[in-house]
């Protein structure tokens, strides 16, 4: 499960060591960290990170299917996750050591910034491949964050992107060695510290609002 650890000014979410797939459970782990993150005082920033071969999978798909009754609200949670992401009042980065597929892929294109590994592990929105299309919200979110030619390229063709291509596309700010992705994450986080409070929160509510309404949105969720 996640754990928050704090480095001076940068809180530093590890959001676990195996596939970190969207669990109810996980996303209420995150969600409890992101609470004790809005609740500090003073200079601060965000980093998530993981720990292995993954950053994250997203959708729990078994557990999806096995509870489809739960469907709308289980993606209104989702949604909820990246809008909450997105507008927090703090600059976030995600340290991407590992593959970062589809809803995990989405979760850390509503961070500030991205760094990735350089040599190994791929950034990927497999939907078009595996049959599960792109609620509105979703779509919106990648399509705010991404250029037009790279976010068609992603969501039509499902491209596997390694660190140096998401780097020239501009998925991801840097890419760098598995051994420097986590610190300079940090590095980047913490140069921005003092621009958490009010203002940030607001400037990121006005930038994102069109994104914002549809991720929150909870009576057309599914589009």
């Amino acid at each position: 499960m996640p754990t928050l650890a704090r480095h001076d000014n940068v809180f530093v979410l590890d959001l676990g060591d195996g596939e970190n797939r969207f669990h109810p459970d996980w996303l209420a782990s995150v969600n409890a960290a992101l609470d004790e993150v809005e609740k500090a005082e003073g200079a601060r920033a965000l980093v998530t990170a993981a720990t292995g071969k993954f950053y994250s999978s997203g959708l729990d798909l078994d557990w999806l299917f096995a509870h489809t009754d739960q469907y709308q609200d289980y993606v209104v949670s989702v949604h909820a996750l990246f809008a909450r992401t997105l507008a927090l009042p703090l600059i976030t980065v995600a340290a991407l050591q590992g593959h970062t597929f589809a809803a995990g892929a989405m979760f850390s294109l509503a961070h500030d910034f991205r760094v990735m590994r350089a040599d190994r592990g791929y950034w990927c929105l497999p939907e078009a491949d595996i049959n599960i299309p792109f609620t509105p919200a979703m779509a919106a979110l990648i399509q705010a964050r991404l250029t037009p030619q790279t976010a068609h390229r992603a969501m039509v063709t499902a491209h596997r992107y390694g660190g140096t291509d998401a780097a020239a596309v501009g998925i991801v700010d840097q890419a760098v060695a598995e051994d420097a992705v986590r610190a300079t994450a940090v590095e980047l986080a913490q140069a921005q510290v003092n621009k958490a409070g009010d203002t940030l929160g607001t400037i990121k509510a006005r930038m994102y609002a069109p994104e914002l309404a549809a991720l929150c949105d909870t009576t057309n969720a599914l589009g």
